[in-house]
């Protein structure tokens, strides 16, 4: 799984003009689920996001995670994070994973934030055309690979 992390005082989806979720200060999680990932990627990512310290502290420094802050996320899903454009100027995505394999992934995904979180989630719809917008706070803006976990 890959995830581009964006620190936000607010954001939301719009899918064929109406809102579908909105958050507050917290996390935007786009997100792309590769062919070889697992549920123990999911775990991984969800732990990470939930702790990641990006919040500044009363000093100013990034020192505290979107738990403490009281923060929400919204998660989307991004496939074209897996884009290779090592030929030519077409972008291909055949590391992305089928809907059959991240579909299920995505709603594990889902469902351990708002668990490690203690509240929902916020989503977009999977393979919807989107509408993101937010107010990247920093700005701060994190990838993450569950592959490459260092």
């Amino acid at each position: 799984m890959r995830a581009v992390i964006q620190r936000v005082r607010e954001a939301n989806v719009n899918i064929g003009g109406n809102i579908v979720a909105r958050i507050s200060q917290g996390l935007v999680v786009l997100l792309a689920i590769e062919q070889v990932d697992s549920a123990s990627d999911a775990d991984w990512m969800s732990g990470k996001i939930v702790r990641l310290r990006i919040f500044p502290d009363e000093q100013g420094v990034m020192n505290k995670s979107v738990q403490d802050v009281n923060g929400q996320i919204l998660l989307i899903s991004q496939f074209t994070l897996f884009a290779s454009t090592k030929k030519g100027n077409r972008p291909s995505y055949s590391r992305a994973a089928k809907p059959e394999i991240a579909l299920p992934l995505y709603k594990q995904l889902k469902s351990k934030l708002s668990h490690d979180l203690g509240k929902p989630v916020q989503t977009g719809n999977f393979g919807a055309d989107m509408l993101v917008s937010l107010s990247n706070d920093g700005p701060v803006t994190i990838i993450l690979d569950s592959k490459t976990p260092e």
